[in-house]
């Protein structure tokens, strides 16, 4: 007899080992039981079956359906109307009969097969678990305990899961045994019929970028980056940084005082009897520069670069080929492999025998210098803003008004400058940067004298000139009348519209009353006959 509530304490356990959620595990054990309850039916394909689990009441309940018709035609899917309301009164035609069985009716052969389908329905969960959860591991370090080990790998647990560690993920030289704590950088998680297979590796160049953000803190907070790792596990590995901070040293940084960060991360590659050695650089945008770093320890005295296939030849001394190429040729290789260049290296003397002309550290950075330099200057004649073009622009604008200026002085000294003994007269002359134009109004100048007025007047100018007595009356007379033509050749240059800035001193009624008392004087002067005065000089 199966007991529901041990069976669902159960599957709480195998919740909590394998990680695979309650309600996962109770649909799993549905469908087995389902599946398990028709077969024993006689009907696997065509029964209907239901299967009910109570988690909270610990209860299973299973129940055979058929539907409710008229007329039965097959008694195992069908139950007839009459049939049916025995049971139920409110039943009705199209409606399913449930016909419950206890949990007991399933045979031991049941029992077997409700296990397998859950044990294979539980391992498809445990895998979609497995790999939801490793996917986002993927690039990271995670730890474990050794469980197995021999000559094809070693068995790590890592939690719910035991990954597969096989010899040439393995860092040359080293040996685990049952217990030992390592450390596994995750390459990859993929999802397999056998369920999620996380793939590990201890020799992968990121293995070493991970170690290195662990154990500097400028590499974590993104002060010093990691521009490119060449790495042959157990034997050399070149990491190429730089800084963003000109106070920080990036290699200065990764070393530690006295080694003692890099010391770390050695400790940490493998427990053989020869530990790996890393050479931290400095990278360089320049490629002749980043090649001589990438060579070291050896020091390289210049390079030749051919640009179009990425080839160089480095010259070093002459007792350093060795140590350029470096035991069994590694440190060559990785510096090919970190640069990215094919790199021919050359003792001193073979390259002067050779005629090649190659260029030291200093050229490179003295070119370096040069091509920044000329970008800048590149950059400046490119970028000139509208403020730059007002700078260009406003000398010729201050051109224009000097010239303008000289145009106002010309005019200036051209005019007559009028004034009257009354008023003052100003005239504004506007004038603009354009052509300048003056222009003279004619004006007729109106007097109210007649023609037989200006003839008398004639003859009485013969007579004053007859009459020396009477020049200084005359030059006061003539005085005056000059007076008036230029008082009166003021006003005609004022031009329409404009008026005098200035306040008269007599009224027009006082200058019409003045006007009246001359000509009587007029009058007066032409009845005296100054023939008589003449006769009396004579005499």
């Amino acid at each position: 007899m199966i007991d529901a509530k041990i069976f669902l304490e159960g599957l709480e356990s195998l919740e909590n080992d394998r990680g695979v959620s309650r309600e996962v595990v109770l649909n799993a054990l549905k469908e087995a039981m389902e599946k398990a309850f028709r077969k024993q039916l006689g009907n696997a394909d065509d029964a209907l079956v239901r299967c009910d689990i109570d988690d909270k009441a610990s209860t299973i309940k299973l129940f055979q359906l058929k539907n409710v018709v008229e007329e039965v035609e097959d008694d195992f899917l069908e139950i007839s109307l009459e049939d049916a309301k025995k049971e139920n009164k409110d039943a009705k035609v199209g409606d399913q009969y449930e016909i419950p069985y206890s949990i007991d009716f399933l045979t031991k052969g049941s029992v077997q097969l409700i296990a397998s389908v859950l044990r294979q329905k539980i391992a498809e969960a445990e895998k979609s678990v497995l790999y939801e959860q490793y996917k986002d591991f993927i690039g990271e370090l995670i730890q474990g305990t050794v469980e197995k080990c021999d000559e094809r790998g070693a068995i790590i647990n890592v939690g719910r899961l035991s990954v597969f560690l096989p010899r040439v993920a393995m860092i040359a030289g080293e040996k685990f045994k049952v217990g030992d704590v390592v450390k596994l950088y995750v390459a990859d998680v993929v999802s397999t019929p056998k369920g999620a297979q996380v793939i590990v590796s201890r020799t992968d160049a990121n293995f070493l970028k991970r170690l290195f953000e662990n154990e500097v803190h400028e590499i974590y907070e993104g002060t010093v980056i990691i521009k490119n790792i060449a790495r042959e596990a157990g034997k050399r590995s070149k990491v190429a940084v730089y800084s963003l901070d000109s106070n920080v040293p990036a290699t200065g940084a990764c070393i530690g005082p006295n080694g003692s960060r890099i010391q770390k991360i050695v400790g940490q590659l493998g427990n053989g009897s020869e530990k790996e050695k890393i050479d931290v650089i400095n990278y360089y945008e320049n490629p002749g520069l980043y090649i001589m770093e990438a060579l070291k320890p050896s020091n390289v005295r210049g390079v030749v670069l051919d640009e179009a296939n990425k080839k160089a030849i480095a010259v070093v001394p002459n007792n350093e080929l060795s140590v350029a190429i470096g035991k069994q040729g590694v440190n060559a290789r990785l510096a090919v492999k970190l640069t990215g260049w094919n790199i021919d290296i050359k003792e001193l003397d073979d390259a002067l025998s050779q005629g090649i002309v190659y260029k030291t550290q200093e050229d490179l950075i003295r070119d370096d210098e040069l091509k920044a330099n000329e970008e800048l200057e590149h950059i400046d004649d490119s970028n000139v803003t509208e403020n730059d073009v007002t700078e260009v622009v406003t000398p010729v604008e201050e051109k224009v008004e000097e010239t303008v200026e000289e145009v106002k002085e010309d005019v200036t000294k051209d005019e007559e400058v009028i004034k009257t003994e009354p008023t003052k007269v100003e005239e504004k002359v506007e004038v603009k940067p354009a052509k300048v134009e003056e222009k003279v109004e004619i004006q007729n100048v109106k007097t109210n004298k007649t023609l037989a007025d200006l003839e008398q007047e004639l003859e009485n100018e013969k007579k004053r000139q007859l009459n020396a007595n009477n020049r200084q009356r005359k030059w006061k007379k003539n005085d005056n009348s000059k007076k008036e033509e230029e008082k009166e050749k003021d006003v005609s240059l004022i031009p329409d519209g404009v008026k005098p800035e200035h306040m008269d001193i007599y009224t027009p009624e006082e200058l019409k009353a003045f006007e009246e008392e001359e000509n009587e004087e007029e009058e007066e002067d032409e009845d005296i006959d100054y023939d008589e005065f003449d006769s009396y000089y004579d005499e």
